[in-house]
């Protein structure tokens, strides 16, 4: 994975300043109005989604890389497609930007422990080899780095760059397919095999995450807006920042495949999701 190793870091660096672009202090202070709201979404990403991967990994007994790889997305921030998403299934975009932005700052410390603590328990004690501290400061510097670059880069020049958003989102999509292009061309040989095995399972944890994200919203949130936004939030993940997680620690591509299975599996259900709450609301 010599390439994707490579190429992995300086992808995410750049979709994060992207992310950064976009965001100002209002997307941080804004979830003060509306406390209830961001802190159901914060927990269903948090808590829930990386218990449910967990029951999932342990129930299919699947093969250890791809269980840990399963980990590795579930504990993956919301993506800046979530944000998209929500627009058009007339969601609350503003709360999916506070929940992207603070989930990706949180990320440097949530997701080494998920990913090391959840290892340890399916039987990789990777505990031992790696520090959860020396994670956390490399994913800082390609995560919470780039955001604060953008966001200052946005107050000096903040009419430009708000007329340019949308290109800037763009160009961070088929960022992320640079990268999937280059794990398939690295891997090609055995990536069918991983496939195969990680496919159903990132399936399940996609349709049960947003529909169980979507339930406990209903109960919890606000309005109807706020529901459907937590449920995207909860089923888009951050698939370049899994991806570098991966290769950050794992030298096997097993540990990736279902990093990127799930990052184009969350597409096709995302929009089948979003086209029955147009039908339904």
């Amino acid at each position: 994975m010599e390439i994707v190793t490579k190429i992995a870091p300086l992808v995410l660096a750049l979709i994060m300043l992207g992310l950064g672009l976009g965001l100002s202090l209002k997307d941080f202070t804004r979830i003060l109005g509306a406390p209830k709201d961001f802190f159901v979404g914060l927990f269903s990403q948090l808590i829930i989604l990386p218990i449910i991967a967990f029951i999932i990994a342990v129930s299919l007994n699947l093969p250890l890389p791809i269980a840990v790889g399963l980990m590795i997305i579930a504990a993956a921030p919301g993506g800046v497609t979530s944000n998209v998403m929500t627009k058009f299934a007339n969601g609350d975009v503003a709360l999916s930007i506070s929940l992207t932005a603070i989930t990706s700052l949180i990320s440097i410390i949530s997701v080494p422990f998920v990913v090391i603590t959840s290892a340890n328990f399916l039987g990789d004690n990777i505990s031992k080899e790696i520090s959860m501290t020396g994670i956390a400061l490399k994913m800082a510097l390609v995560v919470t780095v780039p955001v604060i670059i953008g966001m200052i880069i946005r107050g000096f020049a903040e009419n430009f760059i708000s007329s340019k958003i949308n290109i800037i989102n763009k160009i961070t999509g088929w960022l992320f397919v640079i990268v999937f292009l280059a794990i398939w061309i690295e891997e090609k040989d055995n990536i069918i095999t991983y496939l195969a095995q990680a496919g159903l399972a990132v399936l399940i944890l996609n349709v049960i995450m947003i529909l169980i994200a979507y339930f406990i919203a209903k109960k919890f949130v606000s309005g109807v807006a706020q529901q459907k936004c937590i449920a995207l939030e909860c089923g888009l993940q951050n698939g370049t920042l899994a991806v570098f997680v991966a290769t950050l620690i794992f030298d096997d591509v097993a540990y990736v495949v279902p990093t990127g299975a799930y990052a184009l599996l969350m597409y096709i259900t995302g929009f089948i999701f979003i086209y029955f709450l147009r039908k339904t609301n």
